[in-house]
């Protein structure tokens, strides 16, 4: 990276003006003076310099803002500052800001007493803080450094500041520690970013940084929050983080991306991908290049990585792997029939045990079920909302982010149109059952849509669900062919069945000259008992009707008008509900 021409406005302190040009630089040197002098360090003359570095103590505060450093002079300063018992350089506050260092800059093993400030500091050359301290925390935000950045081991117990930094070399954290917030707002890597094995007990804020050239990134370890909103990755990248929190929200990925995550809550809101992004939830701690693997001791979060939100993004390219989607929210996605669900995919269940609405018992049916529904369930039935990080009660409905606004909580038929999309991307993946699961999602949305599902439709879905959970529950049809056949059993028992089977009868006229006979042969017509109706022999004969009308066979049984009528209804029927019981239990089998 070039070094930028300097500014042509004056600083805010006594600055020594050394080399000002009217035409080319009017304000000269932007170095502070040092304390009893008019010229900043880099313009005293030797014996002034001599006697200021020699009045220096290690942990004395320093003021060189805006002073030109060479690699000779950053050497006589830290010789100056280091504490002998150590021996590393040891300074108070240091004011660095605006400084350029045209060699080396190395401050590595240097401990800060006092806040360093280097913001808007130029490093042209090798910029090295390995090990340093910096117990009050470091301002680097705007500082450019040309050559490699190297900040492994170092330590930040304060807040780290390296918001809009420009590192155009390689940026080196390898095992930093930051106690504090650590800001990497704005900042750009042009070259490799490196944070392996880093710890963050703070947030993690890399919101609108570029990230040039990435090709790993990690892995690393974040007590709170790994902020990547707005960041932008330009080249093919993989991202190793292990995290409470990540946020991914608006960023966007220009190139392939694998983001492989450890205990985090995901949120993947209105990001942007042009090239298929993979999240996977690591099965393992991730391991360093010896192979040993990184120290997850700040995390104490459940070791499953949760998606919270993939709202506004263009599914297409995505693909989530063992992930918990029980929080997710899908409304506003793009393209979600082309999502790929990959390993073992949680959803949210529905509640359980028995429950009451008005006077009757109600019992919900496990299945996998969207947040969207929860939140439109939970407002439906006046929940209260939940305080956030209350764990969620298994017998109630989920509240969210959305809960109680009813205008921001979608209806049910946008939720229907998340379950159909979701549906299909299911059955693409060969899910069977976990596509019917969202096929009873999407009937349930439709049959309580009031607005865009017409009336018929909603009560032919509300039988549909009561016959057989829309084709989808085997033991509900099977209970109503069973009540079904009892039913039609009984009637023909007391209606269907005659007293007794009807006799043929012949009748006929002989001639009295002898000649033809002609007999007329009737049956009469079969008549019901008058007692003994429900007696063994005619349950036989009913169970016999019944079981040959659920197969569409006729039974050959002598019947009686009504029991005629009652036979033709059950071989319509039972077969269908039969038919219900055959379609659920395929779809929970197939594959």
């Amino acid at each position: 990276m070039s070094t930028p021409p300097p500014p042509t406005e004056a600083p805010s302190w006594p600055h020594c003006a050394h080399g000002a040009d009217p035409v080319t630089d009017p304000v000269g040197c932007r170095g502070i003076h040092v304390p009893g002098h008019t010229a900043c360090l880099a313009h005293l003359n030797d014996t002034d310099r001599t006697a200021y570095l020699t009045g220096l103590a290690p942990g004395a505060d320093i003021d060189h803002r805006g002073t030109p450093f060479t690699e000779i002079l950053l050497d006589q300063l830290l010789a100056a500052l280091t504490d002998l018992s150590t021996p590393h350089p040891h300074f108070g506050t240091a004011r660095f800001e605006r400084a350029q260092f045209s060699g080396d800059a190395r401050f590595d093993w240097a401990r800060f007493s006092g806040v360093a400030r280097f913001g808007g500091a130029q490093f042209s050359g090798i910029a090295a803080f390995d090990s340093a301290r910096f117990p009050r925390g470091a301002r680097f935000d705007k500082a450019q450094f040309s050559g490699v950045a190297r900040f492994g081991g170092a330590r930040f117990f304060g807040v780290a500041w390296f918001s809009k930094a420009q590192f155009s070399g390689d940026a080196r954290f390898d095992e930093a520690q930051f106690s504090g917030i650590a800001w990497f707002r704005g900042t750009q890597f042009s070259r490799v970013a490196r944070f392996e094995g880093a710890q963050f007990s703070g947030n993690a804020e890399f919101r609108e940084a570029q990230f040039l050239t990435a090709g790993k990134w990690g892995p690393l370890v974040c007590d709170e929050r790994v902020d990547l909103s707005g960041a932008v990755f330009g080249a093919p990248v993989t991202l190793e983080i292990a995290a409470n929190r990540v946020s991914c929200v608006r960023t966007r990925w220009e190139s392939t991306a694998t983001v492989r995550v450890r205990r985090a809550k995901v949120d993947l809101g209105y990001a942007v991908w042009t090239a298929p992004v993979a999240l996977t939830a690591h099965p393992a701690p991730f391991t360093d290049r010896s192979g040993a693997p990184v120290d997850e001791s700040l995390l104490t979060g459940p070791d499953r990585v949760r998606v919270t939100s993939v709202q506004g993004v263009d599914a297409a390219h995505l693909v989530l792997t063992d992930t918990d989607l029980s929080d997710c929210l899908f409304s506003g996605a793009f393209h979600l029939d082309q999502v790929r669900l990959e390993g073992r995919t949680i959803l949210a269940p529905t509640p359980t045990g028995f429950h009451r609405r008005g006077i009757a018992p109600i019992h919900w049916t496990r299945r996998r079920t969207l947040a969207e529904e929860h939140h439109w369930r939970a407002q439906t039935a006046g929940q209260p909302p939940v305080p956030a990080g209350t764990p969620p009660e298994p017998r109630r409905w989920r509240t969210g982010p959305h809960h109680p606004d009813p205008a921001r909580t979608p209806d049910p038929d946008d939720v229907a149109a998340l379950y159909r999309q979701l549906r299909k991307a299911f059955e693409d993946g060969k899910n069977e059952p976990g596509a019917a699961d969202f096929y009873y999602g999407e009937c349930e949305m439709r049959r309580h849509d009031r607005t865009g599902t017409p009336t018929a439709e909603r009560r032919l879905l509300w039988a549909y669900w009561v016959l057989s959970g829309y084709g989808l529950r085997a033991s509900r049809a099977l209970g109503w062919l069973a009540a079904a056949m009892l039913t039609t059993i009984l009637l023909l028992m007391a209606f269907g069945l005659p007293a007794s089977s009807p006799k043929q009868e012949a009748t006929g006229t002989v001639p009295a000259g002898g000649g033809t006979v002609t007999f007329v042969i009737d049956k009469q017509d079969p008549k019901n008992p008058v007692k003994d109706r429900f007696s063994t022999k005619r349950f036989d004969k009913a169970l016999s009707v019944t079981l040959n009308s659920v197969v569409f066979r006729s039974s050959g049984q002598d019947l009686t008008t009504a029991g005629t009528y009652i036979e033709m209804t059950s071989r319509i029927l039972e077969p269908a509900l039969l038919a219900l019981a055959v379609l659920a239990i395929r779809g929970r089998i197939k594959r």
